[in-house]
């Protein structure tokens, strides 16, 4: 069994070539909608006891690689209008290249006959649209997928053993929403576990969340794995 971490939003830079949409005054390009606070850092934490690891540092305001690329929010309303080159650039350039990247990755440790478990970093904002979220971490699975279901019940009885915090399935979020890991499953239909982590951004100061907390995370996550995997290296 192999882990392979991923982060989607991991930050909110802007290519050279693309930095003309961004206007430095607008706060937006230091908010959630920009990226994922937090969700970097932990990524590194956890990646620490992964196989494979893949990150994408540009702004989901560019273009959202955590969306199908027929998603209507694919580019943002900063993005939406430019040409129809720039977008076939960013699609190809950086989109499908970070994608192609995990799935291939992906591919080829199953071609090796091992399970893949995916982890896609991720964390979301405290209030969204004035109603406050209510959980601390979400893990987001398709749950008609029995692998899915095992494992995050391990990692929700793990993370709470952990950290005494509310754990939710498949909130804040649907776990067979639009998304990278339930693009995945299309591709891999067996030997593969993808789920979502979100944790919520009030744990989150100055972009990160404390060492503790995230040592806790990678605890929790390293004891699932090693139910459905004996031979994982200590940490």
């Amino acid at each position: 069994m192999k882990l392979v971490l991923s982060c989607e939003h991991a930050g909110n830079a802007l290519p050279q070539q693309f930095k003309f949409i961004k206007d430095a005054k607008d706060p937006v390009w230091k908010t959630h909608r920009a990226y994922d606070p937090g969700a970097f850092k932990l990524f590194q934490e956890l990646s620490k006891i992964a196989d494979f690891s893949f990150d994408y540092k540009f702004s989901r305001l560019l273009i959202e690689p955590n969306r199908s690329l027929h998603h209507r929010n694919l580019f943002s309303e900063y993005s939406k209008s430019l040409t129809a080159e720039q977008k076939k650039i960013l699609i190809d350039s950086f989109y499908l290249k970070y994608r192609n990247e995990v799935e291939h990755c992906i591919a080829a440790c199953r071609e090796a006959g091992e399970e893949v478990v995916h982890i896609s970093v991720h964390s979301f904002t405290p209030v969204l649209d004035a109603v406050e979220r209510q959980t601390d971490i979400g893990l987001l699975y398709d749950p008609t997928r029995e692998g899915e279901k095992n494992f995050s019940r391990h990692l929700k009885h793990e993370l709470i053993k952990e950290l005494d915090v509310r754990v939710r399935s498949n909130y804040p979020y649907f776990g067979t929403a639009d998304g990278f890991t339930t693009y995945l499953r299309t591709k891999f239909t067996t030997k593969y576990i993808g789920v979502e982590l979100e944790v919520n951004q009030k744990f989150a100061k100055n972009n990160r969340f404390s060492n503790d907390f995230m040592q806790h995370i990678k605890q929790g996550l390293f004891k699932t794995m090693q139910r459905h995997y004996i031979n994982m290296p200590s940490i």
